[in-house]
C-alpha cells in the first residue's frame, strides 16, 4: 500500500530580537507541531524553536542540516521521511527558506518528486528593505552576493547601476555583515554621485537603521554598519 507524501513546509525564521513578533499565528502553530525539520545551522534552528516557544522537547526533534556544502547525492535522503508520509519543515538561517539560502535545491527536489511544498508567511529582509527604500518597487532584481575580489566587485557594481538606469529597476544584494564596510566603500567609489542607494539594517530588530540618500550624500556621512545584516538597494534612473 502506497503512502502519501508528507509536506514540505517552507518556515520563516525571525530575523533576530524583533521589535513585534514577525512569524503569524498560522505559521506558528503549524511549527508547533511538527517533529521534523532541515536547517542550514541545527544550533540556529533550535535557538528559533525556543524563541517560538515549540511546546515539545527538542532533544526529542530532529533537525537534519542542509547547507552550501551539502552535496547534491544527499538531498534524495533529507526527502524520504517525506517519502514515508512525515511532515517536515525546511527552516533558512535568517528569513525565508530557499530565498539566497541552500533550501531552493531541496525544494526543487521535492517538487520533482512529486511532494507538496507548502510556503508559509513569515519576514523576508529582502521585501522589507524595498517597501522602505522609497524605491522602484515595480521592477526590481535581486542578486544575492556580490563578488568578494576587487576588481570583479567594481565591475558587477557598475554593471547593476547602468542596468538600473537602463530598464529603471531597483537593484537589490547583500553581502556577509563582516565585509559591509568593504562593499559600501566599493558603491561610494564607483557609483555616480546621484545615484541612490538605501541602505536598511537590523530589519525588526532593536538596532534597525533604514535611510535612502544618494551616493554624494553617503559619502559626507558614513553608517556604522560592521557586523550588522544588511541589505543594499542600488537605484539611478536619470
Amino acid at each position: 500500500m502506497s503512502v502519501e507524501p508528507g509536506s514540505l513546509y517552507l518556515l520563516p525564521s525571525d530575523l533576530g530580537d524583533a521589535l513585534v513578533p514577525v512569524i503569524p499565528g498560522a505559521s506558528l502553530a503549524i511549527a508547533h507541531r511538527l517533529s521534523h525539520f532541515i536547517a542550514e545551522n541545527p544550533k540556529s534552528a533550535r535557538a528559533f524553536l525556543k524563541r517560538i516557544a515549540y511546546p515539545h522537547v527538542l532533544s526529542a526533534v530532529t533537525i537534519t542540516t542542509l547547507d552550501k556544502d551539502t552535496p547534491v547525492a544527499a538531498i534524495a535522503a533529507l526527502l524520504q521521511p517525506l517519502r514515508d508520509g512525515v511532515d517536515v519543515a525546511l527552516v533558512s538561517e535568517a528569513g525565508c527558506p530557499a530565498v539566497a539560502d541552500p533550501g531552493a535545491l531541496l525544494v526543487r527536489a521535492a517538487h520533482e518528486a512529486g511532494i507538496p511544498v507548502i510556503p508559509l508567511v513569515g519576514p523576508s529582509a529582502i521585501l522589507l528593505a524595498l517597501m522602505a527604500s522609497g524605491l522602484n518597487g515595480q521592477r526590481f532584481s535581486f542578486h544575492g552576493y556580490l563578488p568578494v575580489d576587487a576588481a570583479a566587485r567594481a565591475a558587477r557594481i557598475r554593471e547593476l547601476e547602468q542596468r538600473s538606469k537602463r530598464e529603471d529597476a531597483t537593484q537589490i544584494f547583500i553581502e556577509t555583515p563582516y565585509r559591509n564596510d568593504q562593499l559600501l566603500q566599493a558603491l561610494l567609489e564607483h557609483c555616480t554621485g546621484n545615484t541612490l542607494l538605501c541602505i536598511a539594517a537590523d530589519l525588526t530588530q532593536s538596532g534597525e537603521s533604514i535611510a535612502t540618500r544618494t551616493i554624494a550624500a553617503w559619502r559626507k556621512k558614513l553608517p556604522a554598519l560592521n557586523k550588522r545584516p544588511a541589505v543594499f538597494l542600488l537605484y539611478r534612473n536619470i
